[in-house]
């Protein structure tokens, strides 16, 4: 009864964003205000009956009814808690469903926040993001049914995908589709700002704080994805370019594009067209990545559907919002007028030079990713592009946006001279020139283009936060005041720099001193890893609350004293053949000691791969200060009013509908 309750939901969902995708429209047209009222409640109540499924769905999942397909797919009654919960998501049902939870969230989000914005304005936004519902409610209902019976009941269930079952995986797809669907907001303030034909200061004012909180969510998904990989799988890496990872990283790049793009329109009431552009293809490659997923047309861990049916309708689903979209954009574009002008050096300037590289990785990382999968379409040929594609093109581009990304906010609006930016950047270039020639000389095993990484994070690092500094210290006195009376945006734009170039000095690190070993043990045998002993102890099973582990017990020593116990395992779950690995990773101060137990050799030996990986942490320390910063971004009260009517320039308007409704 609960499956059908759920299942019910989602009819009555659909029905309600059918509604607010059409009757909010007609009426911001007609200037209807009654029509126009209908996009609140519709919005509202869509999320209703979305959360009602999604709960209804987790119910069956925590009780195990092995009715409903997709539990039956992806649980098991031995499961822990938190994994049959997580299990909602973990499957190609259940996270079209959370998708969907996540798309209407948002939307009653801006029905119930949204008071600042103009009532057409919004009643049009809510209508494009009830266009986007009803596509993803056709595809839940009509190919993907989280609430199919079995008939008859099965009494136990398929399990979940043991590489599945981890915590950092439990949370990683929530936050993932949270910064995905989030760029939806965006998409649709861009659609709705071309339908109605007004892009000012005041719209790039209300989609910066939608963008950057999906930029954070999405930021926190990639981190825990990459997490997870690096402690989970057992190779020992943190990012592989597999396809479904650069199908997160895509939106990323064009999202952190935008986010920079629309404080140009912000500020200066210029490059409206390109940043509507960039508000499309940010959500167009959210969606591409759902089709890479889901189509069938990669295996991979990540991939949840090998269906064509399903990847047909997503084809097509796909077909309709980029290329209705950019028609409208084709159209609608051309009247937008640019604002003010600006030298080629300036704030603005470089906001577009950030653009133009951020774009183009994103345009490489899009070649890299679909190229094979067109190759085996055209001709069957099977490639593999993989890291040396990317580092070779990928990497070039990113360096010159890095260096550059410290100089950019010295730079005043509409004209300057770099002369006086770089002055006042002068003890930062020394700073990093000699951080880099210290390490070179005193480290072993540096190579140039290690004393160059290693230049550079502390480039972006002291870069980042020479803003700041300048404007607490310029006069010594009341600096402490002076902190709290910047704008909370500033101080998070100098936080994410800063952490980007945390994760520059963790990757130069962990690329340049990283030490690896393969032996095989027997037991009372010991290995040497960068000045670590590890003794093998003992071989044997470990119980767990649905597998049975082989784990190995290593003495880790150094300078003769046993400091630490390592324990790696092998996992092999009572509903599943395959066996997972559990790496033992042991934080110290300057890294990471991790130990893979491999397969036992026959004649009592253990294959056993060791690392030791320096300074690995910083590259969760520096995401993490990357999103401290945009949520500290995101606090700034600017965010949360509308740009001043002062800001609304005659150039900012194109012909509009003769109908519209005053804004």
């Amino acid at each position: 009864m609960v499956a059908e309750l759920g299942h019910f939901a989602l009819i009555v969902a659909f029905v309600i964003a059918a509604v607010q995708a059409t009757v909010p429209l007609v009426g911001a047209h007609r200037g209807d205000d009654n029509w126009i009222a209908v996009a609140r409640p519709a919005a509202l109540t869509q999320f209703l009956m979305a959360a009602v499924a999604f709960f209804a769905l987790m119910w069956c999942f925590v009780h195990s009814d092995f009715s409903v397909y997709a539990v039956y797919n992806s649980s098991h009654s031995l499961k822990p808690l938190v994994y049959k919960i997580a299990g909602v998501w973990g499957n190609h049902e259940g996270s079209l469903l959370l998708w969907i939870l996540i798309l209407s969230g948002f939307g009653a989000a801006v029905a119930a926040f949204g008071n600042n914005l103009p009532p057409a304005l919004k009643a049009r936004v809510l209508s494009v993001q009830g266009m986007i519902g009803v596509g993803f409610l056709a595809f839940i209902l009509f190919t993907s049914n989280p609430f199919a019976r079995v008939f008859p009941a099965p009494e136990e269930g398929m399990g979940l995908n043991p590489l599945l079952q981890d915590f950092g995986l439990a949370i990683h797809p929530p936050f993932l589709y949270l910064g995905y669907v989030g760029f939806s907001m965006a998409f649709s303030f861009a659609v709705a700002a071309l339908i109605e034909g007004r892009v000012d200061p005041a719209w790039a004012r209300w989609v910066r704080p939608w963008t950057l909180a999906a930029w954070c969510f999405l930021t926190v998904g990639i981190t825990l994805g990459s997490w997870w990989a690096y402690y989970e799988l057992g190779w020992g890496g943190f990012w592989f370019w597999d396809p479904v990872e650069n199908a997160s990283f895509m939106p990323w790049l064009a999202g952190t594009a935008l986010l920079h793009s629309a404080i140009v329109v912000e500020r200066r009431d210029t490059l409206k067209a390109w940043t509507i552009l960039l508000a499309i293809l940010t959500f167009s490659l959210s969606l591409l990545g759902t089709f890479i997923v889901r189509s069938g047309v990669l295996t991979s861990v990540h991939a949840f559907a090998t269906d064509p049916a399903r990847g047909l309708f997503i084809l097509a689903f796909l077909v309709a919002v980029i290329g209705g979209s950019l028609a409208l954009f084709a159209v609608r574009a051309p009247a937008l007028k640019p604002g003010g002008l600006f030298a080629p050096v300036s704030r603005e300037g470089a906001l577009v030079l950030n653009n133009l590289l951020l774009a183009t990785a994103c345009a490489t990382v899009l070649l890299g990713t679909l190229y094979p999968l067109f190759l085996d379409a055209l001709t069957g040929d099977k490639v593999s592009v993989g890291p040396p594609f990317f580092q070779a093109t990928f990497v070039p581009i990113m360096l010159p946006l890095l260096g550059a990304m410290v100089v950019g906010p010295m730079l005043p609006w509409k004209r300057a001279d770099l002369g006086p930016a770089l002055e006042r950047l002068r003890f930062t270039f020394i700073a990093a020139g000699f951080a880099g020639l210290v390490v070179y000389a005193l480290v072993s095993g540096t190579s140039l283009t290690a004393a160059g990484g290693i230049a550079l994070a502390t480039w972006i690092i002291l870069g980042g936060m020479t803003p700041l500094a300048q404007r607490v210290f310029r006069r010594g006195a009341g600096g402490a005041d002076r902190l709290r009376a910047l704008p909370r945006s500033a101080v998070g734009m100098s936080l994410a720099h800063a952490g980007i170039g945390v994760v520059v000095l963790g990757l130069t690190a962990l690329l340049t001193w990283q030490t690896e070993k393969d032996q095989v043990l027997r037991v009372g045998q010991s290995m040497d890893v960068a000045g670590y002993t590890l003794t093998l102890r003992s071989v044997g099973p470990h119980p767990g609350a649905n597998y049975i582990a082989s784990r190995a017990v290593f003495d880790v020593a150094k300078g003769g004293a046993v400091i630490k116990t390592a324990l790696p395992e092998k996992r092999a779950y009572v509903d599943s053949t395959q066996v997972t690995t559990e790496a033992a990773i042991e934080p110290t101060l300057f890294g990471d000691l991790y130990v893979v137990l491999g397969d036992a050799d026959g004649t009592g030996g253990y294959a056993i791969r060791a690392y030791f990986k320096p300074f690995v942490h910083l590259l969760w320390l520096g995401a993490a200060l990357m999103v401290l910063g945009g949520v500290v971004s995101l606090s700034d009260r600017r965010h949360r009013v509308g740009a001043p009517a002062k800001s609304r320039t005659p150039g900012a308007a194109v012909a509009a509908p003769p109908a519209r409704a005053a804004t």
